[in-house]
C-alpha cells in the first residue's frame, strides 16, 4: 500500500510537473477543433474574464512562498488561482464552441490541477508546518489588503496576456 502512495505521489508530481508545457499543446489542439461564433466568443470571453479576474484578485492577495495567505479570496477557497483558471478554461470552452474542447480542457483541467494540489498541499504543509493545515481548517486568517503590485509581481501577467492572445486567436477563427 505505501509503494502505490509512492508512486501515486510520483505521477502527480510529473504532472504537476508537465502542467504548462502540456497546457500549450492542449491549447493548440483546441484551438485547431475550436468552431467560434461571434455570440460563443462574447459569452465565453465574458465567462472566462471572471476566472481571470478572480485570478488577479489572488494574485493580489498571494506572498508566494514566504506565507500561508488567507486574505481576500483565500478566505473562500484554498486554491483560488485554480478555481479562476477552471472558470478561465470553462469560458475558453463555450468561446470555442466544440464539445471536444471541452471535453479536452475539463479533463485537462481535472488531471493537472488535481495534481498540482496534491503536491502544493503536501509542500505547504512541509514548508509551514501547523500554519498550513490551520489555514485548510479556517482557523487562520490575516486582513492583507490587495495589492496591484503584488499581483504584478507574481506575474499574474502572464495568464492576462495568454487569456487575450487565445481570444484573439478564436477572433480570428470566426472571421475565417
Amino acid at each position: 500500500m505505501d509503494s502505490l502512495a509512492s508512486w501515486w505521489t510520483r505521477l502527480a508530481e510529473t504532472i504537476a510537473r508537465w502542467r504548462v508545457p502540456s497546457g500549450f499543446a492542449s491549447g493548440l489542439l483546441a484551438l485547431w477543433l475550436a468552431q467560434p461564433t461571434d455570440r460563443s466568443l462574447t459569452i465565453g470571453a465574458v465567462v472566462a474574464a471572471c476566472g481571470e479576474a478572480l485570478r488577479v484578485w489572488a494574485a493580489g492577495h498571494l506572498e508566494k512562498g514566504r506565507e500561508v495567505t488567507s486574505s481576500g479570496p483565500y478566505r473562500l477557497a484554498r486554491h483560488p488561482l485554480y478555481v479562476g483558471s477552471t472558470v478561465m478554461g470553462v469560458g475558453l470552452a463555450i468561446a470555442a464552441r466544440s464539445i471536444s474542447v471541452g471535453v479536452l480542457v475539463m479533463g485537462y483541467l481535472a488531471l493537472t490541477l488535481t495534481a498540482a494540489i496534491r503536491t502544493e498541499e503536501a509542500h505547504l504543509t512541509e514548508k509551514f508546518g501547523r500554519d498550513y493545515p490551520e489555514y485548510r481548517e479556517g482557523r487562520l486568517a490575516d486582513a492583507r489588503r490587495f495589492s496591484a503590485t503584488r499581483a504584478v509581481r507574481n506575474r499574474e501577467y502572464r495568464a492576462l496576456i495568454g487569456f487575450l492572445l487565445v481570444l484573439s486567436l478564436l477572433a480570428l477563427k470566426v472571421r475565417a
